[in-house]
Order: C-alpha cells, then structure tokens, then sequence
C-alpha cells in the first residue's frame, strides 16, 4: 500500500517551528496568513496580549470575485495594510503560516507592501 504524505499536517509543523522563533510585539505585530482552497485571510497580531489588530479577509462583504486566486490575494494584503496603517502599524514581521512563499501567499505580502506596510 502506498502511503501519502499529509501536506496539511507537514505545514502545521513547519507553523509552529517558524512561530518559535518569531513573535508580533506591540511595535512590530506578526502579519499572519491562512489561506484555504477558496479563501484567503489576513490578521495583524500582538502576541504579548493576544490580540489581533486588524484583519481582513475574502469573506467580507464589500470584496467582489473570487477569493481563490493571486488578484484576490493581494487586494487582501492591501486592505489589510490600510487598515493597519490607519491604527498607526507600519512595520510588521511576516508569518506565512507555514506556507511557500509563492503564489496567494506571496501576492499577499506584496499587496500589503503596496498598502504601506514594511517586512
């Protein structure tokens, strides 16, 4: 019998071995991503109180298209940015949840660069 490897439980460990080493402060919060197969979500967190500051996903209600492709992805990152920087937050460590750097994930971080944020 063939045994697959399960890809998502592979990315829960390389999330939490990442998250060991880094960690969102109250003057540099962590930008975290989740994306799902047709969904893609955003959240700057302060960790030293467990909040999160500010998020935005695909979900919301003013967002038009699809929420599983690049385009998506980045306005996604912008949104996110716009409303951090509107709260004061310029400057946040980047947590790609344990996914490639590439594709949605990627978009995303460049979108929130275009927004203002600094990674």
């Amino acid at each position: 019998m063939i045994k697959k490897a399960d890809t998502n439980l592979a990315r829960i460990h390389r999330h939490r071995r990442v998250r060991g080493k880094i960690s969102g402060t109250a003057d540099c919060p962590r930008l975290n991503v989740f994306r799902s197969a047709k969904n893609i979500y955003a959240q700057v967190i302060d960790d030293t109180k467990g909040v999160t500051l500010v998020a935005a996903s695909s979900l919301e209600k003013d967002f038009e298209g699809s929420g599983g492709n690049k385009a998506a992805a980045e306005k996604v990152g912008e949104a996110v940015a716009k409303r951090a920087v509107e709260k004061g937050i310029k400057k946040v460590v980047f947590d790609r949840g344990g996914y490639l750097y590439h594709g949605r994930v990627k978009e995303l971080a460049e979108g929130a660069r275009k927004g203002g944020l600094k990674f």
